[in-house]
């Protein structure tokens, strides 16, 4: 994991957070990725960790149905970087604000993972890794790109019962989780995997179920996790904010 300049690596960090920083220089997701091209377009994501009302988290978006491409698909918040970014901590942390009103001085950078290239989208993706100090309410920023914002608990992302694989028509063939009334899949839920195992946290789980994906969730002339180039709650449930009346950002009770 590279750690950037003037970011702190303090030790009072949840075993879990510490042990994926020491172990993340080599993330398995990496080696499924192809060769990067020299067009590829900086992007980053944010994979922001918590301590939730439900124990460790992490914060996921739902992209709007409005969108053009990856209508409905869960991811981290993130997207492609702006001129005048610092990027990719910069690229992220403002991602985190536009897209799930994360205030960036509430959050703690640790460093980066591997960079991840996408062929289908040309897109080369820096995951940057934070914990969430301050943690704010969670909102829909512009509910024309975001549908929901979810603070998923680790312990549901870990439970074998959410997890399992889907197959595309076109081959593909990758994890999936079913948690916060969401089905992660594609991008994100390599990444989430690779996170877990490199953490600690994986349980072993039944890899020979597999199911077909969605017909809904297919776009033509897509693979499923490539990158945009723009970029009710109760006990039980991870804090979800749905968007409000006429665009007006939706919020919830605070994360803790």
């Amino acid at each position: 994991m590279t750690v950037p300049d003037g970011v702190r690596d303090d030790g009072d960090l949840p075993e879990f957070v510490r042990r994926l920083m020491a172990s993340a220089a080599d993330l398995p997701l990496r080696h499924r990725m192809q060769e990067r091209t020299d067009t590829a377009r900086r992007s980053a994501v944010l994979i922001l960790f918590g301590e939730g009302p439900h124990g460790p988290d992490v914060l996921l978006i739902e992209k709007s149905a409005h969108l053009r491409t990856h209508a409905g698909q869960p991811a981290f918040p993130g997207g492609g970087a702006d001129p005048g970014d610092d990027y990719p901590v910069g690229t992220a942390l403002r991602e985190a604000q536009e897209e799930a009103g994360v205030d960036p001085a509430g959050v703690r950078v640790l460093g980066t993972l591997p960079e991840l290239f996408l062929g289908p989208s040309d897109n080369l993706v820096v995951p940057v890794v934070g914990w969430w100090e301050e943690p704010s309410e969670v909102l829909v920023g512009d509910p024309q790109e975001v549908a929901r914002v979810a603070r998923v608990p680790l312990a549901d992302l870990a439970d074998p019962a959410n997890r399992y694989r889907l197959k595309h028509p076109a081959g593909f063939l990758g994890p999936a989780f079913d948690v916060a009334d969401m089905e992660v899949w594609g991008f994100t839920a390599g990444v989430l995997e690779a996170v877990l195992e490199a953490a600690g946290l994986a349980r072993p789980w039944d890899t020979a179920d597999v199911r077909p994906i969605d017909p809904e969730k297919i776009r033509p002339g897509r693979v499923p996790g490539s990158v945009d180039a723009g970029g009710s709650e109760d006990a039980a449930a991870p804090t979800v904010a749905d968007p409000g009346q006429a665009g007006a950002a939706a919020r919830t009770v605070p994360g803790r």
